[in-house]
């Protein structure tokens, strides 16, 4: 990335200051690496490249710890830290999944460059993927800004969004169910185009689903994946109050990373 404006502005919009840990995956040549050593109390600056690696460690910069590193074989900061980064677009999602899936680790926000089209899967109204919408009863993710491939060199073939993601003040299911709601979540995704009457059936049963829907004001016409993330919410309630636990969908913690 080698517009210093476009750079000011990723930081400007992560609010950093001389307080926060923040952990960048991907440093490459340190453009934004240089910025945040600056604003930091200390960062975390992950790069695997060899090359890239010798550049930043030519930058002599302070309040830095460079990490060499698979970025995906790291292990998440134990202390509260932001993530501020332009990351590798071929492991966006896996990345995405390392931050995300579980929500007791210690990211608290981040503002994250990564390509246009994952950007707006991750923000789309329209969820067909179970990771996404579990990810926001706990984060709040939103599209910024398109960024032109002309901002990099050399320019990759896709264009780029800027986007953010903050952890909910309230979260819309409590940490501790993480894992529950993972298996409602994953359950009632397998097939995004369902119906709720479909998608729902096995968990509860046929008066539960209408009441049910009476609840979440809708009818039988849309898919699941039009849910909003207060109308999943409220089905996660209503499965925890009024349905026996032996009928809720599992997931074991191992298989997140692979869902």
């Amino acid at each position: 990335m080698h517009n210093k404006a476009l750079v000011n502005d990723i930081v400007n919009l992560a609010h950093i200051s001389e307080n926060d840990l923040v952990l960048e995956l991907g440093a490459g040549k340190g453009a934004i690496t240089n910025v945040l050593s600056n604003r930091a109390r200390k960062v975390l600056a992950v790069e695997y490249d060899q090359k890239f690696i010798k550049k930043l460690k030519q930058l002599e910069m302070k309040n830095t710890v460079i990490i060499e590193q698979d970025i995906l074989k790291i292990s998440l900061p134990r202390e509260h830290f932001v993530v501020v980064s332009n990351i590798p677009y071929a492991i966006t999602t896996p990345i995405m999944k390392m931050l995300l899936n579980n929500p007791s680790s210690g990211f608290l926000n981040g503002v994250i460059v990564v390509e246009k089209g994952a950007a707006k899967r991750f923000t789309s109204n329209f969820v067909k993927d179970p990771y996404i919408i579990a990810w926001k009863m706990w984060f709040d993710i939103q599209y910024i800004k398109g960024i032109s491939r002309k901002n990099f060199s050399p320019p990759p073939r896709v264009d780029s969004a800027m986007i953010t993601i903050n952890r909910k003040a309230k979260p819309i299911v409590p940490i501790s169910d993480y894992l529950i709601f993972w298996g409602l979540a994953e359950h009632v995704l397998k097939d995004p185009q369902l119906s709720i009457d479909l998608a729902l059936k096995g968990i509860f049963t046929p008066p539960q689903i209408k009441h049910l829907k009476r609840n979440l004001r809708i009818n039988n016409e849309v898919s699941v994946a039009t849910l909003s993330e207060q109308q999943w919410g409220l089905i996660f309630e209503t499965m925890v109050k009024h349905v026996p636990t032996f009928r809720w969908p599992k997931v074991k913690k191992a298989k997140l990373n692979h869902l």
